[in-house]
């Protein structure tokens, strides 16, 4: 999702997300023809808009006004907040644990094509 401008992000998002403009509308108290101004860049939202806009597509407002391409959704960056907090050791296990896991889920996806 290589996207330059906020309209453009926030269009692909919510397409993949499946909804419809009247339906993220709903979500955020607005009207429909506002988030197609939106996608369009016929208006650019306050940050507190483009936050709550973030929070409805549960993504990360850096990845909608471009500041990232990394896409990420809300509870994998959670997640990641919290396994920075943890000590070290404790990092390490999650570490160990996921790097398992991922490379069993890849061998599986190998053996099944």
């Amino acid at each position: 999702m290589k996207s330059s401008t906020f309209g453009k992000r926030l269009s692909e998002v919510r397409k993949t997300k499946k909804l419809s403009q009247d339906e993220l509308a709903k979500m955020l108290d607005v009207h429909g023809a506002v988030i197609g101004r939106y996608e369009r860049d016929e208006v650019k939202p306050s940050i507190e808009v483009a936050a709550s806009i973030a929070d409805a597509l549960e993504v990360s407002l850096d990845y909608l006004v471009g500041n990232t391409d990394l896409l990420l959704e809300k509870n994998i960056l959670k997640r990641i907040t919290d396994i920075q907090r943890l000590t070290k050791d404790d990092r390490n296990t999650v570490f160990a644990l996921l790097d398992a896991f991922l490379r069993d889920t890849k061998a599986k996806q190998a053996y099944s094509e």
